[in-house]
């Protein structure tokens, strides 16, 4: 008769055994759960239930050219970037980069309004703070309507 520590030990050895026999298969990935990103759900997906990645075919959303994420693609970036584990790939490595380059692009022009915006803040601020100043000096320029412009003294 074996003891519970045995049976647990054989348990464990043949657990392993099909472990390697799951990951031998060709175009197949060994998943670790561990490394994976938390996500704060009930349930597992797939690949994880089932202990491995294994190549997805998908279609490309801007050109819809048919692309395969290879199981070594899944893996880096579950666990290595650490993706969201219920996302998948949608855009083919073409249309990625010109998605990437169109964000940076749209992304320099956002900045570049903002720099515009706050120097213009900027000198409205400056010439806001000269005619305090002009003020609690008592002088400060006064414009008549054809232009011209006459310094006058506080009276």
């Amino acid at each position: 008769m074996k003891s519970n520590k045995q049976k647990r030990l054989e348990l464990e050895v043949k657990r392993q055994r099909r472990e390697k026999k799951k990951a031998v298969a060709y175009g197949t990935v060994p998943v670790n759960p561990l490394a994976l990103c938390p996500d704060n759900s009930y349930g597992a997906p797939l690949f994880v239930t089932r202990g491995f990645y294994v190549d997805q075919p998908f279609s490309c959303r801007d050109c819809g050219k048919q692309e395969i994420w290879t199981a070594t693609q899944q893996k880096w970036w579950y666990e290595v970037a650490k993706g969201e584990v219920w996302t998948s790939a949608i855009r083919c490595r073409a249309c990625r980069r010109r998605e990437r380059e169109r964000q940076t692009e749209a992304r320099r022009v956002h900045l570049e309004g903002v720099a515009k915006q706050q120097q213009a803040r900027q000198t409205l601020t400056d010439a806001h703070h000269t005619a305090r100043e002009h003020q609690r000096e008592g002088t400060w320029k006064l414009t008549t309507p054809h232009g011209s412009t006459t310094p006058r003294k506080r009276p």
